[in-house]
């Protein structure tokens, strides 16, 4: 098969690495693509938010499948043109991406399907925002209701941080994105995440893994992208994983399907776990980043056949089948980040590592300049480590980052200190 991925971060270097373990997998571009890509696919570049463009390359290349990596090209209705020029790809329709496109949007689904998540309210006003905000106190949770990179949510533990996310979100810190903003009840517990295939009518969990979003260690600092995450999640136990499916996701599924937007692709719920019960915090319509390159280590090249299955609707044909085991990811980003930061420091020890089916640097923010690999990101460098237990593979991935000679870089030093 020729494959072609769209996107150009950790994510969909995970992806390419592992679809390209996959002997279906005959050639292999990615668009935009990164360092780290081209030295295992072709990198080619076009417009990945032009459904036209990817449709016209992908038949100018006879590709057979697209894998739609990161949120916007979904947002922007990517995949309705491949399935209308009849090219296989996965990704959920423009419609069905709303569920991560807007928060209000999946708020209202969650209503009507009955599926338990924090309270919350709508707002296009700044004034009624701000009202609503004296009246509830804090600590309160205020989002931009469209997409922001994974940063447009601020949990307010004073009535003034969060007046002050509204001044920022109105005023056009988040673009057009908060434009609406939705503001939720606070929930405190343990956040997890869990990753679920969909092919429009069968579901098929496929992991659970747990992300850090603050900046600093000690859940410390701004929210980011993520710094790191783990694979699986201990605190996402087979018992509350099997309840919230029957409670959350079938649901949500039969009230998109109701609606006649059917989901197909990936379904990743983000849950805050108190008390061995799941509420919703929000849905994405891709996998997460930096919690597909946990996945992907331990999935490895079945990988592509899932993915053929949720895009042909045969689901219900296919099984996962887990190594068991632990996988890690520490994401190394400029310092500075998620402010400013600079780019173009050049990045080096990446030649000596030895890179193999337990141990891998996923590229995010690089890119190739004089044969060295510079910086081009906040989010620069994801190292992935397996390993029999978490400690283990901590170890291991942390040995990786101090074999990487990047003073501009910095990371968290306690990836994975919930579970351990």
């Amino acid at each position: 098969m020729n494959i072609l991925i769209l996107g150009s971060g950790g994510r969909e270097h995970a992806l390419a690495w592992a679809v390209k373990q996959n002997p279906k997998c005959d050639r292999l571009i990615c668009a935009p693509g990164n360092a780290g890509m081209a030295s295992i696919a072709e990198c080619a570049a076009f417009d990945i938010n032009d459904g036209g463009a990817v449709v016209a390359f992908a038949e100018e290349n006879a590709i057979d499948f697209v894998v739609i990596g990161p949120e916007a090209p979904l947002a922007n209705g990517v995949a309705d043109r491949l399935r209308a020029a009849g090219i296989l790809c996965f990704g959920p329709s423009q419609q069905a991406a709303q569920l991560e496109a807007s928060k209000a949007f999946t708020k209202e689904i969650c209503d009507a399907a009955g599926a338990p998540t924090a309270a919350w309210a709508h707002f296009t006003d700044a004034d009624a925002a701000r009202d609503y905000i004296r009246a509830q106190g804090a600590p309160i949770v205020v989002k931009a209701d469209g997409l922001a990179a994974g940063k447009g949510v601020v949990v307010a533990m004073t009535e003034a941080e969060a007046l002050a996310a509204i001044d920022d979100m109105f005023d056009g810190a988040f673009g057009d994105a908060g434009a609406e903003v939705v503001i939720e009840e606070f929930m405190d517990g343990e956040e997890a995440s869990y990753f679920i295939l969909c092919d429009g009518v069968n579901a098929l969990p496929v992991g659970t893994a747990q992300d850090h979003k603050r900046v600093f260690d000690g859940d410390k600092g701004p929210n980011t992208g993520g710094m790191g995450a783990y694979s699986p999640a201990p605190v996402l136990t087979d018992e509350i994983a099997a309840t919230a499916m029957r409670e959350i996701i079938e649901p949500t599924l039969a009230e998109m399907a109701k609606r006649g937007t059917p989901y197909q692709g990936v379904l990743y719920a983000g849950f805050m776990i108190k008390d061995g019960h799941a509420r919703l915090v929000e849905y994405n319509a891709r996998f997460g980043d930096p919690e597909c390159q946990t996945l992907m280590m331990r999935l490895g090249g079945q990988v592509l056949d899932l993915l053929i299955a949720s895009a042909e609707g045969s689901l219900d044909q296919v099984q996962v089948n887990w190594a068991n085991d632990v996988a890690i990811t520490v994401v190394m980003a400029a310092k500075g980040y998620p402010g400013a930061y600079d780019k173009g420091s050049v990045i080096g020890g990446l030649d000596a590592l030895v890179e193999d089916s337990k141990n891998m640097v996923f590229h995010a923010g690089t890119a190739l300049q004089d044969g060295q690999t510079v910086a081009t990101g906040g989010r620069v460098l994801n190292v992935t480590a397996r390993g029999e237990t978490l400690t283990e593979a901590r170890a291991r991935a942390y040995a990786i980052v101090d074999q990487i000679e990047w003073p501009e870089g910095f990371t968290r030093s306690d990836i994975g200190w919930r579970a351990l």
